[in-house]
């Protein structure tokens, strides 16, 4: 394993993170105060409270997932695109370098780059509301694993498109309204039977679920569902990444 490499690559995705310093932490605080100036103050002196928890910190868990997923897919989508559109990736290509250290150094970078993100909103939330956070370790260990997969995600889809308005559709078209109907705002239970079937088919579903029961111990779906959900996806991602690079699709001119 070349870890020079990928060190190189992680360190010069990481630096062009903090360049855009304003837009990579200012946005989701600003963001993030305004979805609970919304939906916490707005609809939550309607709805006190949703399985037992105060509604304000029930979406808490949702508002993370919802842009720790959206950012961990545009930070690997554009990280691996950018050098793709301006012709360096085939130099990176042609170098001594193996594909896995080309995933890791990329994809690695986009996960921190969500987790830390992922950070800032968590710590925002305390400023509007009071929780606990009753099983930190899983907390942590399915953030992780949701920036990583989505990570992954991101870069089959940066490998995939042709231009920039390719490079912003799926995540806007289908994993953002994924998530919103995922049970970001609220429990799957709340829904009619027939609507509850309907949200099974979704897989952000089990995303939410499970990271909202490692903040309150409540879940839509049980936990060994949630994690065999992530498995499966990143197992996914992982073979379509090994078959890009194995065919060479949309990669080799």
């Amino acid at each position: 394993m070349n870890w020079m490499a990928v060190l190189s690559i992680f360190r010069f995705e990481m630096a062009r993170f903090f360049r855009t310093i304003a837009q990579s932490f200012l946005a989701p605080v600003i963001s993030t105060s305004l979805y609970f100036v919304v939906f916490g103050a707005a609809i939550g002196s309607r709805i006190q409270e949703v399985e037992g928890v105060s509604y304000a910190a029930f979406i808490v868990p949702g508002l993370i997932m919802l842009t720790v997923i959206t950012q961990a897919i545009s930070n690997a989508s554009f990280g691996i695109y950018f050098p793709k559109f301006i012709g360096t990736f085939f130099e990176l290509l042609s170098a001594p370098i193996s594909f896995i250290e080309i995933v890791i150094g990329y994809v690695g970078a986009a996960a921190i780059k969500a987790l830390i993100i992922g950070a800032i909103i968590l710590c925002t939330a305390f400023f509007f509301v009071d929780f606990t956070i009753e099983h930190p370790i899983a907390m942590v260990a399915f953030l992780v694993l949701t920036t990583i997969s989505f990570a992954l995600f991101g870069f089959i889809l940066g490998i995939w498109a042709g231009n920039f308005e390719q490079l912003q559709i799926v995540p806007l078209l289908i994993v953002t309204p994924l998530v919103f109907l995922g049970g970001s705002f609220y429990s799957i239970n709340m829904l009619p039977p027939v609507w509850q079937t309907i949200s099974m088919f979704n897989p952000v579903v089990y995303l939410i679920s499970g990271f909202r029961w490692a903040f309150f111990g409540t879940a839509d779906v049980p936990i060994l569902t949630s994690l065999l959900a992530i498995g499966l996806f990143t197992a996914a991602c992982l073979g379509v990444i090994w078959w890009i690079f194995r065919t060479g699709w949309r990669i080799r001119q």
